[in-house]
């Protein structure tokens, strides 16, 4: 069923599988990500900054701040390199990617296998994700299958077209976040799907958001993971115990905490747990 949601310890082992398998039979093509890197002592990361605790610009600093931006900025210190952040959109942030512009993605991305299938990725997921929609509080739909022949908007891009258009709806795409709720507030959708980790804190923190709500259970949750390149592996075996270790020490969790992350995610304790098991 589509909005199902299976227990953190019945999808974990067999996602953690499949990711690791799509990972390393992933295109053949040299790796010289890595190599540059490790060269030129800059990391390059392509990070969503259109607001919420993953991705957002500081009001007070102008400076970026949220968990993917902690994220890039804990793997360029482990690789010894500079951070250089790069904006993308739900709309070009693969094209980033692919041509060149960026060594990694680390924004609000989440693995599918249709991703999987056209790019690399770090075996081990760092976080997982599931949509939510904001409606208003007086709006009469309860159920994902109520917004059946409505104008939903969302961002283009977005992991979250393909089931809504599976139940039915009237998809507005927009390029970013910010004008997807934007339209929703000017009525020209009855509601906007993104990330609960994006609408939660919206509706629970910010006044002018008030008279709206969540819907729940989260659509289509799935494992946020770092994105690459095709067949760049060494970067990903590079990459990959460095996830692992900040699962086991916690820092995910601190990150999470810090950045006012919620609902908080099960799935971060139970991969602390596994891989402290593992003495990852």
């Amino acid at each position: 069923m589509l909005l199902e949601r299976s227990p953190v310890k019945r999808w974990l082992p067999v996602m953690l599988g499949a990711l690791i398998s799509l990972a390393t039979s992933a295109g053949a093509q040299a790796d010289a990500t890595l190599d540059k890197i490790q060269q030129r002592h800059v990391l390059t990361v392509g990070v969503v900054l259109s607001g919420g605790p993953f991705g957002s610009i500081d009001p007070d600093t102008q400076k970026p701040r949220g968990l993917n931006v902690d994220l890039a900025q804990e793997l360029g210190r482990q690789l010894g390199a500079e951070v250089q952040l790069v904006p993308v959109l739900p709309a070009n942030r693969v094209q980033f990617l692919q041509q060149g512009k960026v060594d990694l993605l680390i924004a609000n991305m989440e693995w599918t296998a249709e991703r999987g299938e056209i790019l690399g990725f770090v075996p081990t997921p760092f976080y997982r994700v599931g949509g939510t929609a904001a409606l208003l509080k007086d709006s009469k739909i309860s159920r994902w299958e109520d917004l059946k022949g409505q104008p939903v908007c969302t961002s283009q891009g977005s992991s979250y077209i393909k089931p809504l258009t599976e139940l039915g709806v009237e998809i507005k795409a927009f390029k970013s976040s910010s004008e997807s709720l934007l339209a929703l507030r000017g009525n020209n959708c009855v509601a906007a799907v993104h990330d609960a980790t994006l609408i939660n804190p919206l509706i629970a923190d910010n006044a002018e958001w008030q008279g709206y709500r969540a819907l729940s259970p989260e659509l289509n949750p799935a494992p946020s993971v770092i994105w690459t390149r095709p067949g760049e592996r060494d970067t990903q075996a590079r990459l990959d115990p460095i996830v692992k270790e900040l699962h086991r020490s916690g820092w995910l969790i601190d990150a999470q905490a810090r950045n006012r992350i919620t609902p908080a995610s099960p799935a971060l304790v139970e991969l602390q747990k596994q891989f402290q098991a593992n003495g990852a």
